[in-house]
C-alpha cells in the first residue's frame, strides 16, 4: 500500500476516534465547577487560606466530607474514560480494573453523600424536600453500582452499561445543578423550596438524559449478553445442545 492510500484509510479511523471525545470532554467540563469547589474546600480544610465562605457544619476535618470529595473527583475524571469506546476496545484490561475501582468510589460518594445528609445539620437554606431527596438518590447511586457490577457478573453486558450510566448521571448531578439553580433562581426567585427544586432539577435532568442515551443504545444494538458454555468449555449452540441420533435411527431430513 503506497503512502497516500494509507493515508486514506487512516482518516476514517481517526474521523472516528475523534467522535468519541466529545462527550467525556462535556462530562469533565460539566464535573469542573463542583470538582474545583471540592479541592478549595480541602485546602480550606487543611488550614490553607479560606477562599470560599467557611461552613459552620464541619469542625476540623470530617472524614466524611473528605471522602466524598476524594471519591468524587476519582469516580468523576476516572468514570469519563469509562464512555470512550475506542479507549475501552483497546484497554480491556484497564477498563475492567478501573471499573472496580470506580465501583467502589461510587459506593464511597454516596455512602459519604448518605452520612452527611443524616448524621450533620442540614445545609443552611435547604428544606425537607432537599432531604428526602438526598437520601432517595444516595440510596438509587449506590443501588445502581451494586446492580451494574452484579450484572457484568453475570455476563450482561447490556444491564451492566445501563445501570453503571444511571449510577453516574446521578453521581454528576452536582455540576448539573450549578446551572438549574441558576435558571431555577432567575425564574422561580429565591427561597427555600425553589432552591431545592432547582437542585432536584439537576437530578431530574442527568437521569431523563441517561435513559435516553441507553433506550437510543439498545435500539441501535442487540443485548449483548454472552453465549453460555456447555460442559466441554465450548459455546453453546443456537436452539441448544446437539442431540446425537441412536443406532439406527436416521436424522430428519438425512438421506436414507
Amino acid at each position: 500500500m503506497n503512502g497516500a492510500a494509507r493515508m486514506t484509510a487512516e482518516r476514517p479511523a481517526a474521523a472516528r476516534g475523534a467522535r468519541g471525545w466529545p462527550v467525556p470532554v462535556a462530562l469533565i467540563a460539566l464535573a469542573a465547577i463542583p470538582l474545583a469547589a471540592g479541592a478549595l474546600r480541602l485546602v480550606q480544610l487543611a488550614g490553607g487560606p479560606a477562599v470560599m465562605p467557611a461552613d459552620v457544619r464541619f469542625a476540623g476535618f470530617p472524614t466524611a466530607l473528605v471522602g466524598h470529595i476524594v471519591g468524587a473527583a476519582l469516580y468523576a475524571l476516572v468514570g469519563v474514560l469509562q464512555f470512550v469506546p475506542r479507549f475501552r476496545r483497546r484497554h480491556r484490561v484497564w477498563h475492567r480494573r478501573a471499573g472496580r475501582a470506580l465501583v467502589v468510589a461510587g459506593l464511597l460518594v454516596a455512602g459519604s453523600a448518605l452520612w452527611l445528609t443524616l448524621f450533620y445539620a442540614p445545609q443552611p437554606g435547604t428544606g425537607d424536600l432537599l432531604y428526602v431527596l438526598r437520601v432517595v438518590f444516595g440510596s438509587a447511586m449506590a443501588a445502581s453500582l451494586v446492580l451494574g457490577f452484579a450484572a457484568i457478573r453475570r455476563r450482561d453486558i447490556a444491564a451492566h452499561r445501563a445501570w453503571m450510566i444511571r449510577a453516574y448521571a446521578i453521581g454528576l448531578a452536582a455540576g448539573t445543578q450549578v446551572f438549574t439553580e441558576g435558571i431555577g433562581t432567575a425564574l422561580l426567585g429565591g427561597g427555600e423550596v425553589q432552591g431545592d427544586i432547582a437542585k432536584a432539577a439537576g437530578w431530574v435532568v442527568n437521569l431523563a438524559v441517561a435513559e435516553w442515551v441507553i433506550h437510543r443504545s439498545s435500539r441501535q444494538r442487540p443485548s449483548r449478553r454472552r453465549p453460555s458454555r456447555n460442559r466441554h468449555g465450548g459455546p453453546q449452540p443456537v436452539g441448544g445442545p446437539l442431540v446425537r441420533s441412536a443406532p439406527g435411527q436416521h436424522r430428519a431430513g438425512a438421506p436414507s
